[in-house]
């Protein structure tokens, strides 16, 4: 009963952290040790990737309609506009992807701690607070995924690619990369969430093959129940970050970016001076 409700805290946590550009992974760290349910390391290692399936699918159900190129709802032109969608994302996806085969553990060895971890949420915490200031009474140049051109998809996907470093936040690093080549809140926020459906399908996909299927009951249940509340949380979070951004600016998330990178390096003291 214990490790259930670790789980669906977990889920919880990657259902809001997911898509709020706040850093899954340095709520993981806070958080983690204290949630760790009694499995064994190389399914939570497996099961911290494989839960954003939850997650990704919540984008699925939310956009079906935009993000499917055969609704029969949709005329000609508006099918070839989706299927544009689809290849620009494909563009975009392409550092990562790269980056990401060859080294994603490398990088997570090197950068999978704590203070790593808390610079890259300042740092990008501080980001968000100088761009929104400097975009403050401008007008954004693109309103549309459509409008994206290709230098401006590498640019997004080379920002995404940065997001390997954990503590960076896959859609805070996007997100920043759009809105420092004009592209409205908006559009950034939905086209990072579109850019996240290959790069997660993919990275779930590779944690299972490691982990080799090799489930008992029990594990598959807590996956399942995992990726379930992730789903559920993920919906709610999507629909409020697109109904906040309407009518604010994302200098909130920078604070709380900042004030989290400083409770991780306030908690590694004391830890530290404890041990």
């Amino acid at each position: 009963m214990l490790d259930a409700l670790k789980v669906i805290i977990l889920g919880i946590v990657e259902g809001i952290t997911e898509w709020l550009p706040v850093s899954s992974t340095g709520h993981l760290i806070l958080v983690g040790d204290l949630l760790a349910p009694g499995l064994s390391k190389e399914f939570m290692e497996m099961f911290n990737v494989v839960i954003q399936l939850g997650a990704i699918m919540a984008v699925v159900v939310l956009y079906f309609h935009k993000l499917n190129p055969f609704s029969p709802k949709k005329n000609q032109k508006q099918k070839m506009l989706t299927w544009q969608m689809w290849i620009k994302v494909a563009i975009a996806s392409v550092p990562a992807g790269i980056v990401g085969v060859l080294f994603n553990d490398i990088l997570d060895t090197i950068f999978y701690k704590p203070l790593p971890v808390a610079i890259m949420l300042i740092v990008y915490g501080v980001l968000f607070i100088i761009i929104e200031n400097r975009n403050k009474g401008c007008r954004p140049s693109v309103n549309k995924i459509s409008d994206l051109s290709i230098t401006m998809l590498l640019w997004i996907g080379f920002f995404q690619m940065l997001a390997l470093i954990p503590g960076t936040s896959r859609s805070g690093a996007t997100i920043v990369g759009a809105l420092m080549i004009g592209v409205s809140r908006e559009v950034a926020a939905e086209f990072t969430f579109f850019l996240a459906i290959p790069v997660m399908f993919g990275a779930s996909f590779l944690k299972l093959l490691k982990f080799g299927f090799a489930f008992t009951g029990a594990e598959f249940g807590f996956l399942m129940l995992g990726c379930i509340v992730s789903f559920v949380v993920s919906v709610i979070a999507i629909k409020f970050l697109m109904s906040y951004i309407k009518k604010n600016d994302f200098k909130v998330f920078g604070y709380y970016r900042i004030l989290l990178g400083g409770l991780i390096v306030l908690v590694s003291i004391i830890q530290a001076i404890i041990g």
